[in-house]
C-alpha cells in the first residue's frame, strides 16, 4: 500500500501504552500540499474535519491558505470557530436544539461565517426562527440528494422552490448548493468519473435554472474524497474532501491513483496465542472502527494474516507465522476506516523522525465542546 517500507516504526514502542493512535505530521503536511495542488488554489477547498477533529490539523490547513471548512457536528463547528476560521459549513440537517446552538455560535464568534444545510421546509423554518430569536443572519445551503439517499432533496422543481423560500427569508442567506456523492467509489477512475458526471449533471442544471431566474448561487460544494479529483476539473465548485488528510488502508487500496499517504496508525500488541496459527491483538471494537466487514486494519508486518473475529478488546488473526511472534510484541495497524477510528482516542501521539514528539487532543470527539 505504501512505497516507503517501515515508515510507521517508532523508537521505544515498548514504552507506549496500547492501543494507541499515532499521527505522522510530515505525512499530513504532504496530504495538505496534494489537496491544494489538485484544487489549484486553497480558495477552492472546504475540507471536512470529521476525519481528524483536531485543532492542530485545522491550523496546518490554515497555514496552507485554506480558509473555509466543513464539519458534521456543532462541536466541530465550535472547534473551527476557536481556530478563527473564516467560514464553517455544518453539513448536517439541524433539528431540536441544533438551530439555536448554531445561532449561539454565530453570536459568540462573529468573525466566522456559519452556514447549515436545508433539505426540507421544516428545517428551514427552524433555522429561520433561531436566527430571528438571536437577532442574526445565518447562511444556508440547499442540500441535494444525488443518489446516496441519506439526506437532501432531489434536484428539480421542488428543490428550486425550496431555494426560492430560502432566498425570501428575512434572517437567512442562501449561499449555494451542497451535493455529497459519497456512494460513488468505483475503483476504476474512468467509471468513477462517468458516475460522478452523471450524478452532478442535474446539480449543474439546477444551479443554471436558479441563476436564470435571478437567484444568486454563490457556490456549489460538491463531493468527498473519492470524487475530489473529478470535481476539481469543474469551474465554480468548492471541494470538500476529508479522508485525504489522514487517508486510510481502504481508500489506499481502492484508489491507488490518488496521491495521498496514510498518516495515522494504530499501535497494538499481541496479547495471546490461544491456538496453533492464532494470534490475538488488543485492537478490539473499542480501538478501531468495526462497522465494516473484515479486515478492519491492514497489518504490514503480518501480510499473510487473516482477521477472523473481533470483540470489545480483542482482534483474532489466523496466520502461518504465528509461532514466530512473541506475546507482548508491538504490532502496527493502518485502519481500514480512519474517520470513526480517531474518535475512539482522546489524544494522538505524534511521530516525527521515528520518535514520539508530543500529542494532539482529539478536541471535538464528543458532541459538545467543553467551555
Amino acid at each position: 500500500m505504501d512505497k516507503e517500507p517501515s515508515w510507521y516504526l517508532v523508537d521505544a514502542a515498548d514504552q507506549i501504552d496500547t492501543p494507541a493512535l499515532l499521527l505522522y505530521p510530515e505525512r499530513i503536511r504532504h496530504n495538505i500540499e496534494q489537496m491544494v495542488r489538485i484544487a489549484g488554489t486553497p480558495d477552492r477547498l472546504r475540507p471536512h474535519i470529521k476525519t481528524h477533529k483536531m485543532a492542530e490539523i485545522v491550523r496546518m490547513q490554515q497555514a496552507a491558505g485554506i480558509r473555509q471548512f466543513k464539519c458534521a457536528t456543532l462541536a466541530e463547528a465550535g472547534l473551527l470557530a476557536r481556530c478563527g476560521v473564516a467560514d464553517a459549513l455544518v453539513a448536517y440537517p439541524l433539528t431540536g436544539t441544533g438551530p439555536d446552538r448554531l445561532a449561539g455560535l454565530q453570536k459568540r464568534y462573529p468573525k466566522t461565517r456559519f452556514s447549515s444545510l436545508v433539505d426540507h421546509a421544516a428545517t428551514l423554518e427552524s433555522l429561520e426562527k433561531a436566527a430571528e430569536n438571536a437577532g442574526i443572519r445565518l447562511g444556508v445551503f440547499l442540500d441535494l440528494n444525488v443518489g446516496m439517499d441519506r439526506t437532501g432533496i432531489a434536484p428539480g422543481p421542488g428543490a428550486a422552490a425550496l431555494y426560492g423560500d430560502m432566498a425570501d427569508s428575512s434572517h437567512l442567506e442562501p449561499r449555494g448548493l451542497h451535493a455529497y456523492d459519497g456512494h460513488l467509489r468505483h475503483p476504476d477512475p474512468a467509471q468513477r468519473t462517468r458516475d460522478c458526471d452523471q450524478a452532478f449533471a442535474p446539480v449543474a442544471r439546477l444551479a443554471s435554472d436558479l441563476r436564470e431566474n435571478g437567484l444568486e448561487v454563490e457556490t456549489i460544494v460538491a463531493g468527498g474524497s473519492p470524487t475530489f479529483q473529478i470535481h476539481a476539473q469543474r469551474e465554480g465548485v468548492q471541494l470538500s474532501p476529508g479522508t485525504t488528510l489522514l487517508w486510510d488502508a481502504r481508500y489506499g487500496q481502492q484508489f491507488p491513483e490518488m496521491p495521498f499517504q496514510a498518516a495515522a496508525v494504530l499501535l497494538g500488541r499481541i496479547i495471546s496465542k490461544p491456538a496453533p496459527g492464532t494470534l490475538c491483538l488488543d485492537l478490539g471494537h473499542k480501538a478501531v472502527a468495526a462497522e465494516m466487514p473484515f479486515p478492519r486494519v491492514w497489518l504490514p508486518q503480518i501480510p499473510d494474516s487473516r482477521q477472523v473475529s473481533q470483540s470489545e478488546e480483542h482482534l483474532v488473526l489466523k496466520t502461518e507465522s504465528a509461532a514466530a511472534w512473541d506475546i507482548g510484541t508491538e504490532v502496527y495497524a493502518v485502519p481500514m476506516h480512519i474517520c470513526p477510528t480517531v474518535i475512539k482516542y482522546p489524544e494522538a501521539l505524534l511521530v516525527q523522525g521515528g520518535k514520539v514528539s508530543g500529542s494532539w487532543n482529539v478536541a471535538a470527539r464528543d458532541y459538545h465542546l467543553p467551555d
